[in-house]
């Protein structure tokens, strides 16, 4: 775990319902949609073993995730991607100590159409297709076609950390998305929709990977889970829950169930690599 910041006296445990009145039962949990699946495995083994325990757990991206954290809304924020530093100084302003926790490793995963022929590209020519400077397959090895590519929407910590190193090429620049790139709500739906289209390209968490579509090697490398592992895949990335610095309670209790050998057996089952 990295302690991110500590200031002032922060209440955990559960949300307040109201000045004076008690503090709610249930455990709120949001935020990214890419590690919402392995979240709610967690919480539900966790419940199962603790039967008096209540959490619920809710998507929504990201950046949902830590505004409600910011907000007092919810408990823990999940994220696949690390705080920014507008977020930390909005938390140290309102003396709110928050304290980073590694839930695992993901590797960024580029799918297409079973019945697209292209099965590799390099992160020079990935960038270029979400940029909307590469349109056509044709140009990189495939069919007469335009390129449909999609993206998560701008909530999202996967939106986020592709745009810094794929449509940026991890440099400090102000390059965007194409104009003509679509959005879609969640890995599932872009997932979806590169299945039903055949020139459609688009990235998801590797947890969501089936054989419904076919994922791209990127410089040359295959997504794998050995790839993350080693770090020889080009777009891999940690995946956190951000919780109270100073919790106790239920709230304790799941953070450290996530983070023992039992917890992360269910990150690897999801699709993850354990921390």
């Amino acid at each position: 775990m990295k302690k991110l910041f500590l200031a002032g006296l922060l209440v955990v445990g559960t949300l307040l319902t109201g000045c004076g009145q008690e503090k709610s039962t249930v455990v709120q949990v949001k935020g990214s949609d890419t590690i919402l699946n392995v979240t709610q495995g967690i919480a539900e083994n966790f419940m199962e073993k603790n039967p008096k325990a209540k959490i619920a757990v809710t998507g929504g991206g990201s950046g949902v995730g830590i505004s409600s954290l910011l907000n007092k809304t919810t408990d823990i924020a999940m994220a696949s991607r690390s705080m920014k530093q507008s977020e930390i100084d909005k938390a140290r302003e309102l003396g709110i100590g928050i304290e980073e926790v590694v839930l695992g490793f993901d590797g960024i995963t580029l799918i297409v159409n079973n019945d697209n022929p292209v099965k590799d590209l390099d992160s020079v020519t990935l960038g270029k297709i979400f940029r909307g400077e590469i349109t056509n397959w044709k140009e990189v090895g495939g069919e007469d076609a335009k390129i449909v590519a999609l993206s998560r929407d701008s909530s999202s910590g996967t939106h986020e950390f592709f745009k810094e190193h794929i449509i940026r090429g991890g440099e400090k620049n102000n390059l965007e998305y194409g104009a003509e790139t679509l959005y879609m709500p969640s890995n599932e739906a872009i997932k979806q929709e590169v299945k039903s289209n055949k020139y459609a390209i688009g990235y998801i968490g590797m947890g969501y990977m089936d054989n419904t579509v076919h994922s791209l090697s990127v410089d040359g490398v295959t997504p794998s889970k050995e790839n993350v592992a080693n770090k020889t895949y080009p777009i891999a990335r940690e995946v956190y829950w951000y919780a109270p610095s100073e919790r106790e309670g239920v709230i304790k209790e799941l953070v450290d169930f996530a983070i023992s050998e039992n917890g992360q057996e269910i990150v690897e089952k999801e699709g993850f690599i354990k921390r």
